[in-house]
């Protein structure tokens, strides 16, 4: 047995937890982090499936990380982290037959010009949601890429547009993406920006606020578009891994953590497979699943019944089935202006994505399964020999669904797909190599039954439901234990918000006033906690 102690002990090497070890050690913590697989980055990483050609396993593009303050901080340009973009950010082609596709541009005004051939009232509409971004998109992502109660950025957006108008927005955020792009916009291509945005998270076209979604994931391509590493995903966590490194945080690979010690209602030390004992003097910062942290990591002792009554209730996003090509040329699209695109979005229209989600809902496998497609040599020249392309797709079995027969079923379906819209797609695979629901658990445990998005994007489990009803913080009902993964606010994407709030938050209870945010913060639990009658 091993024994070692440190300020902070964060479990998992995840983007998050990456970004936690690096703030943490940043305060002059002695930070100890322990990832259980061999490799840091957890969804983060890339590969060569085939020689030549780099693969990212999980995440792609980036445009949460672009817009994030959080990575912004960190100045991981420092640590040799380099940024490259498509052409075009992406493109939706609305049919099979070429005829027409909606791409999205860096350039707002060319966005706009491609966008009103569709419908002439949509290129005014586009650079009016534009304009409406430029005035309060700042102060929206403040408000999301904070802990709850979130103050500054609404007091921000209300001193620009005033209560009337804050009322407005806030219907507008509520609404379906469906119901959304009818609102603005008179053309099915710029509607489809929205949708197709929309449904990056696991909310139905039609499931309120699943707009907010889309208009975000827009306003953030055409403000930042959808970069990529150069190199490959894992150049983003070698970057992170530098940063965390270079602050004095040790990184320790191949010790997955078994249990977590509490005593007195603190948490206090970790154990690892390997028996190697990390005792924690101030904090544990958990980047993994919660479902995973409460069941497998805690003793039960540990955990209120209602807690561990609401686990039961905890939804996963739903299952990702991915595929990944290496060409021997590029992708031969009917419509050219989807040549450019880093991500397309492929498969359906915009009627089309609603029968699909019905599908995913009523646990179909989709006929014609909707998917996002990267273009990742288009994105990155150095993905693969030059006149190739490194590509994948990624698509979603019906919710529930996860086994290898029906992911073998949907991957020759999304082949079939690419087919009918880039004929001799087929012609030009060197390799395929299909990634399904057990194969992306199997690379990383915190991605259970393939779900990629740390449990689903809908409203009942975001905000202060994520990842049970609670506070919407990072603190736990075991005292300095904070959840920092994607099941904690604000969920999904790579953006380390959910690592930055949890080590800020441990950070928050040294301080003067830090045994008094403490005493308010186990009130609130008990509160939320607390069995009430009906449930004794």
């Amino acid at each position: 047995m091993t024994i070692r102690t440190a300020d902070a002990v964060v479990i998992g090497g995840g983007h998050h937890g990456l970004v936690a070890a690096a703030v943490l050690a940043d305060a002059g913590w002695d930070v100890c982090l322990l990832e259980s697989a061999e490799v840091l980055g957890g969804a983060v990483r890339s590969a060569e499936l085939h020689p030549g050609f780099t693969a990212d396993l999980f995440s792609a593009f980036y445009p949460l990380s672009a817009a994030s303050p959080v990575l912004r901080s960190l100045e991981l340009e420092r640590c040799g982290l380099r940024w490259s973009h498509a052409p075009a950010v992406l493109a939706h082609p609305i049919r099979p037959d070429g005829a027409q596709a909606a791409v999205l541009h860096r350039d707002r005004e060319r966005t706009a010009a491609g966008l009103a051939e569709n419908h002439p009232r949509d290129g005014d509409a586009w650079l009016a949601l534009c304009a409406q971004w430029d005035a309060i998109g700042d102060a929206v992502l403040r408000t999301v890429f904070t802990a709850f109660p979130p103050v500054r950025g609404p007091a921000a957006l209300l001193r620009r547009i005033g209560t009337a108008d804050a009322l407005r927005l806030a219907r507008f955020l509520a609404l379906p993406a469906r119901r959304m792009g009818e609102e603005l916009f008179a053309g099915e291509g710029a509607r489809l920006l929205l949708a197709g945005n929309a449904v990056h998270a696991d909310a139905p076209p039609d499931a309120t606020v699943s707009g907010v979604f889309g208009w975000l994931l827009a306003m953030l391509g055409q403000k930042h578009g959808f970069p990529v590493p150069v190199g490959g995903a894992g150049e983003l966590a070698a970057a992170l891994a530098r940063r965390a490194r270079g602050a004095g945080a040790e990184l320790r690979t191949g010790e997955h953590v078994e249990r977590i010690d509490v005593r007195g209602g603190r948490a206090v030390a970790v154990h690892t497979a390997t028996g190697l004992t990390v005792r924690a003097r101030r904090a544990v910062i958990a980047d993994i699943a919660a479902p995973m942290l409460y069941r497998d990591l805690l003793p039960a002792d540990a955990l209120p019944p209602r807690l561990r009554a609401d686990l039961d209730r905890f939804e996963w996003d739903t299952p990702v089935v991915k595929v990944n090509w290496a060409l021997d040329g590029p992708i031969p699209w009917r419509n050219p202006g989807v040549a450019g695109a880093g991500t397309v979005h492929l498969g359906a229209d915009e009627a089309g994505l609603t029968h699909w989600s019905a599908d995913i809902e009523s646990r179909a496998l989709p006929q014609t399964p909707f998917m996002l497609f990267g273009q990742m040599t288009t994105a990155d020249p150095g993905r693969s020999p030059e006149g190739t392309e490194s590509a994948w797709a990624y698509t979603h079995l019906p919710r529930g669904v996860s086994d290898d027969d029906a992911a073998e079923e949907l991957a020759r379906r999304v082949d079939a797909t690419v087919e009918e819209f880039a004929p001799g797609f087929g012609a030009r695979v060197l390799h395929r190599d299909v990634q399904r629901p057990g194969d992306l658990q199997a690379t990383d445990p915190n991605l259970v039954h393939g779900a990629v998005n740390g449990g689903t994007a809908q409203l009942f489990q975001q905000l202060v439901f994520r990842p049970v009803p609670g506070l919407g913080r990072p603190e736990t009902v075991v005292g300095g234990l904070y959840l920092g993964s994607a099941s904690a606010h604000p969920g999904g994407g790579v953006h380390g918000v959910c690592g930055w709030l949890a080590a800020r938050a441990a950070l928050g209870e040294q301080r003067a006033l830090g045994a008094v945010r403490r005493r308010v913060t186990s009130a609130a639990l008990e509160l939320v906690y607390r069995d009430s009658p009906s449930a004794r």
